[in-house]
């Protein structure tokens, strides 16, 4: 497969991906997409939990994960095919026109949760392509040197819209219930489809060699890439001792220890708000900075730092200083991610990303969430702190890895 590339110099403006207008097109569709998640989701538990039982509701917003799971490395393997622009306008339109579909459906009558069930199915597929075709995306809209930049600035946009995105789909539901939550989901993602049109990239040359692929041939083809880079193997199996050693405790976790402690939902919002800002923090830095020396080297001292205050959080009673040791794994978590985000980026083969991103994906998306009923088990039976200490272990490794690995400590972000 060729791997030429067109310049982004190209498509864009050769600045700073901070002020360089395609790449701010692409973070206004990205922030309205993700916004237009987060409401999406809480318009969905509303109407789940308001059509039948919390069982039934639960499933609901689990069902999603199934076609996302199964269909996660076919959805890298299309954006690569096709070009990850494509892929994701592609995508965001389907998924507006299913939420608006079920925002009138819920307007005009009561269709239970068959419609929400089946929502949910078509979400969950069509994340399976999206979120790979979103990890390739931003190699074809800016040059290498940017791209530690614009991971920052995504990392931005995902605070944003976590911070905005809950309230926007409380004021729905007050103003309208579900259906206009649903609707106000549909309208955010719609913004980000003629913003995403406007966004010009760089796509690989011409390869006459693809159409006689078969794509399981490039499925093979990109997992192959994976396992012969010296640093993208390690880089993944680092990604995931990470989040199984973090998604538990700071999920399933951070809810029993709350309880325990006596903080009350109240305290453990702002547990979360901690981490929310150290995380954001973290984001703010990158995208300011554009680089950090040494990056494979920090990355992993980050992540060891970030396991030991994971595995303090357990021992900590006061929800001051709970607050200030969540701000602390925020950081150190947001830092790393980051680092690994924009590692993946840069070392990646352009015309294999959106494989790359997939494996990555599987891993955050598809295995790490099995942790969650794991944890929840196993406070249970031992209680918070050894099983805090464990994941925080399980994540330390991770760290470990990356700093015994050569290739992966020495690994640099273009300057």
């Amino acid at each position: 497969m060729t791997t030429t590339v067109i310049p982004p110099a190209a498509v864009g403006s050769g600045r700073p991906a901070h002020r360089d207008g395609n790449v701010l097109r692409w973070l206004g569709a990205y922030t309205a997409s993700m916004v237009g998640d987060n409401v999406y989701y809480l318009a969905l538990s509303w109407a789940a939990v308001q059509a039948g039982t919390p069982a039934q509701a639960g499933l609901v917003m689990a069902v999603s994960a199934v076609p996302r799971a199964l269909l996660m490395l076919g959805g890298g393997v299309l954006a690569d095919r096709l070009g990850p622009r494509k892929v994701v306008i592609g995508s965001d339109a389907v998924r507006c026109g299913a939420v608006l579909a079920v925002a009138a459906l819920l307007f005009t009558a009561d269709p239970g949760l068959w419609a929400l069930t089946l929502l949910a199915v078509v979400f969950g597929a069509v994340d399976a392509v999206f979120m790979p075709a979103v990890g390739a995306l931003p190699a074809r809209i800016t040059a290498r040197d940017q791209l530690a930049r614009v991971q920052g600035m995504r990392g931005l946009a995902i605070r944003f819209a976590a911070v905005v995105g809950a309230p926007l789909g409380g004021l729905g539901v007050a103003l309208g219930g579900a259906a206009a939550a649903f609707g106000l989901a549909g309208l955010l993602i719609a913004v980000s489809v003629p913003l995403l049109v406007s966004v010009r990239t760089g796509e690989p040359a011409p390869d006459d060699r693809a159409a006689r692929r078969t794509p399981w041939r490039d499925l093979r083809d990109g997992l192959g890439h994976i396992r012969r880079h010296r640093v993208l193997a390690p880089l993944i199996a680092v990604i995931a001792l990470g989040d199984l050693g973090f998604v538990g405790p700071l999920n399933v976790g951070l809810t029993l220890l709350a309880d325990q402690r006596g903080w009350g939902a109240s305290g453990m919002g702002w547990v979360l708000a901690g981490f929310g800002t150290g995380a954001g923090a973290a984001a703010l830095l990158l995208a300011v900075r554009g680089r950090l020396p040494r990056a494979g080297s920090v990355a992993a001292v980050a992540i060891i730092t970030g396991s030991v205050a994971i595995g303090a959080l357990a021992q900590v009673a006061d929800l001051a200083a709970a607050v200030g040791v969540a701000l602390l794994v925020g950081l150190l978590a947001g830092l790393s991610g980051a680092l690994c985000g924009a590692l993946l980026q840069t070392v990646s083969d352009p015309a294999h990303l959106g494989r790359v991103s997939s494996v990555a994906g599987m891993v955050s998306l598809g295995l790490a969430p099995l942790s969650m009923p794991v944890t929840a088990a196993a406070i249970g039976w031992w209680g918070t702190g050894p099983v805090f200490a464990v994941s925080a272990a399980v994540c330390g490794l991770g760290g470990v890895v990356a700093l015994c690995v050569r290739d992966l400590r020495r690994a640099e972000l273009p300057g």
